[in-house]
């Protein structure tokens, strides 16, 4: 374990910060040297001399220190992952980077206009003209083949390197090395498109109804574009509550900073090091990163006065405090989250507060009046967002699953085919184009997605939790025994125990649909 570390731990890092600065720079020059240390952190799980020594110790059982036997577990699956010939890596992580390169550079031509992904939202949410939307709309959507060949040659790539290790294709392998069973994540899926699809489409022919009045237009006329987001991933704006107003004079930056600090989970550390507004050749899309699991903890944004990134504060501040408030004692390998997806929870636990009018009241941004008026039709925005995304998570982990079944079949079709099943969206008519290659997750970050609805699920299981049994304030505003719970029963624990125990180590239960369900179908 200490050679490993010893080695891993510099590189870890290196890489880190190497893929922070060509996020904010864009540059080639910066790409390159990403790319590099990427690769030169990957190569560590290539060594097919330490992958044997961990077969061997895994198979003799004689590992029976519960500390030891966890980093095995971890160790294993990271090399198992990486016994695969150097050469091939290399070029998949160069065809990774080549396409990360279109997708940041891409920027949307609109009547002589360069436009930025936000430029685009902003038209689709708040346009009535029907021109002008589906100019924005197909406008984004160009992206898709200039990258389309290259996600499918990299499709073919990833499932060479899956097979020669012993999976079907990618998608199984990535799964189940991240401690996953395919099946499970099927069913529960399962589960969640049972529970939803009646309600979803009780929504949906609001929503329908609404923009009909909205834009003028009959139902049989209703496009993709007329759903105010790119691909119908997140709530449109149905309900009179305009969420943005109340954020319009406010610095989500200081509002986030002094949440997390009021609950005993203090960031100023993270916002010190984090990169927050726009810039030429950034990254557009926001994350948070774990530099060192040593307390480097850092959030990319493009932050502006709005609900959205108000949400996206919370969202990725959560991923921040997860990682930084972690066990320091821990061995570096459990220094982790449980899984991804725990961590997607305790994010989306956090990012749905930007729409709690009771949060707001609480922070100061409206008074009791408001937040009484508001409360009704803001439980019903929260329920069509949770509900919307529900199905757009369906088409995502779906498509992707027969995507790397099956890459040389018609992704077009086969794109439109979920969206109509789990969206209920019309497709344009005769449309034939790679639309599914302009989701950036697709190509970048693979067989992931599924991650963020499960990680909606634990989010509805530890607040139900939480509000039943460890705070007595549902906005969580102000309160320190939310971070206290947090901190001993989530973050410090790390990656120490598989992701189910350690839910039902924090709820008395494993994971399970039920939570959210009532929260938001029931």
């Amino acid at each position: 374990m200490s050679d490993y570390e010893a080695k891993v731990i510099p590189l870890y890092k290196e890489a880190s910060l190497a893929s922070w600065n060509a996020n904010i720079t864009g540059t080639d020059a910066d790409w390159a040297k990403s790319e590099k240390a990427s690769f030169e952190l990957a190569r560590i799980f290539t060594d097919s001399t330490a992958f044997a020594e961990l077969k061997e110790l895994k198979l003799s059982g004689l590992v029976t220190d519960s500390l030891l036997a966890r980093q095995l577990e971890l160790l294993y699956n990271a090399y198992l992952g990486g016994q695969v010939d150097p050469a091939l890596l290399a070029e998949q992580i160069k065809m990774e980077t080549e396409i990360s390169k279109k997708y940041s550079n891409f920027r949307v031509n609109l009547n002589g206009k360069e436009l930025s992904d936000n430029q685009i939202e902003e038209i689709l949410r708040n346009s009535t003209s029907n021109k002008d939307l589906q100019a924005a709309w197909e406008g984004h959507k160009m992206i898709g083949p200039v990258v389309a060949n290259d996600i499918i040659m990299l499709v073919k790539h990833r499932n060479m390197i899956a097979r020669k290790i012993g999976f079907a294709n990618y998608h199984e392998m990535s799964l189940k090395l991240s401690g996953q069973e395919p099946a499970e994540v099927t069913s529960i899926f399962d589960e969640l498109d049972n529970l939803t699809r009646d309600n979803f489409a009780q929504l949906k022919s609001e929503i329908d109804t609404y923009f009909t009045k909205h834009y003028k237009i009959k139902t049989s006329d209703l496009k993709p574009w007329h759903y105010q987001n790119r691909y119908f991933q997140e709530a449109p704006e149905i309900y009179s509550v305009d969420f943005d107003k109340y954020y319009e004079n406010h610095d989500p930056v200081k509002l986030v900073a002094e949440f997390y600090d009021g609950i005993g989970l203090n960031v100023d550390a993270i916002l010190a090091k984090s990169d927050l507004y726009e810039k030429p050749g950034k990254n557009q899309h926001a994350f948070s990163t774990d530099i060192d699991r040593s307390g480097d903890v850092r959030t990319l944004d493009n932050v502006k006065p709005d609900s959205y990134w108000m949400n996206t504060m919370l969202h990725e501040l959560g991923h921040g405090v997860y990682s930084y408030y972690n066990d320091m004692s821990l061995p570096f390998v459990l220094r982790d989250a449980a899984h991804t997806f725990t961590t997607e929870a305790i994010a989306n636990m956090f990012g749905r507060l930007a729409k709690d009018p009771l949060w707001m009241q609480n922070m100061g941004l409206i008074d009791a009046a408001e937040s009484e008026k508001i409360a009704d039709v803001s439980r019903k925005a929260l329920r069509l967002e949770m509900l919307v995304f529900s199905r757009w998570a369906q088409v995502m982990y779906r498509f992707e699953k027969s995507m790397y079944e099956n890459p040389d079949q018609d992704l077009n079709q086969q794109w439109w085919n979920m969206v109509e099943q789990y969206q209920m969206l019309a497709r344009p008519e005769g449309r034939n184009m790679p639309d599914w290659a302009a989701k950036i997750h697709v190509a970048l970050y693979p067989c992931y997605y599924h991650n963020y609805l499960l990680g909606e699920v634990l989010a509805s299981q530890w607040y139900s939790y939480i509000t039943a049994s460890v705070s007595k304030n549902p906005s969580f505003v102000g309160d320190k025994v939310v971070g206290n719970y947090l901190r001993e029963k989530v973050f410090l624990p790390g990656s120490r125990y598989y992701w189910n125990d350690m839910i039902e180590r924090s709820t008395g239960e494993k994971l399970t649909a039920k939570y959210y369900a009532k929260q938001f179908v029931e």
